[in-house]
């Protein structure tokens, strides 16, 4: 019937492989749900139709098997009386209902072989969205959880990024401090040697020893 063969991928499908396909669970998992319950919905009232056709083909056959024996019954009955006309009229007409009763159970089967694989079908649904709502929570539990996780590992590699921004300015200092300290060494160096120099001058620049004696000599001659 076109209602089980529209509803086959249902028992063909997994509902564990559905979610593992999921790019975002938390999101397919209520938009399973809901496509579950609808076809849940459809399944549902196609399986009372079914099995309502089910029930009707066992009530003709029941009826027909009754009329079956009834007919037998009135045939013996009127053989017994004697009346051989009446026991052919019932006998045809108990073959009549003998060879409907060989239709009434083929469609028997048939309806019940279908409301069998509806009820598969709807049973499987059911137990589906049981075992998808009883996952639903832990499922957005565990996505809620990773996306937290996703969060603090871009606020670490925020941290790890200025550590290595403060790494590098450390590096700039401890080279600007040796700048200076190399700086301020050069200017020692330099003050110690002008005073060295000073020192020098100040012993060397007393006067010329031989401009003394010519300035002693002249004033000898002059007599001063």
């Amino acid at each position: 019937m076109r209602i089980i063969s529209r509803f086959t991928d249902i028992m063909k499908s997994n509902i564990n492989a559905l979610l593992d396909k999921c790019e975002d669970p938390a999101k397919m998992i209520d938009q399973t749900l809901r496509d579950l319950r609808e076809d849940l919905a459809e399944v549902k009232k196609e399986t009372a139709n079914i099995i309502a056709d089910a029930k009707s083909a066992n009530r003709q056959v029941k009826e027909c098997e009754e009329e079956i024996t009834k007919y037998t019954t009135a045939a013996q009955n009127a053989l017994k009386a004697g009346n051989e006309d009446d026991a052919r009229t019932l006998i045809a007409k108990k073959q009549q209902y003998e060879n409907n009763l060989v239709s009434y159970k083929k469609t028997q089967e048939l309806t019940q072989a279908n409301a069998d694989k509806m009820r598969q079908m709807h049973d499987k649904l059911v137990n589906d969205i049981e075992t998808l709502e009883a996952r639903r929570d832990a499922i957005k539990a565990t996505v809620a959880s990773a996306k937290a996780q996703e969060h603090i590992n871009k606020i670490v590699s925020g941290g790890d990024k200025a550590k290595s921004s403060m790494e590098a300015f450390e590096r700039y200092e401890k080279k600007a401090e040796k700048m200076l300290d190399a700086a301020t060494a050069e200017a020692e160096l330099n003050a110690h040697t002008s005073a060295a120099s000073s020192l020098a001058d100040k012993y060397t620049t007393q006067g010329d020893a031989s401009v003394e004696d010519e300035l002693a000599a002249m004033k000898a001659k002059l007599g001063l």
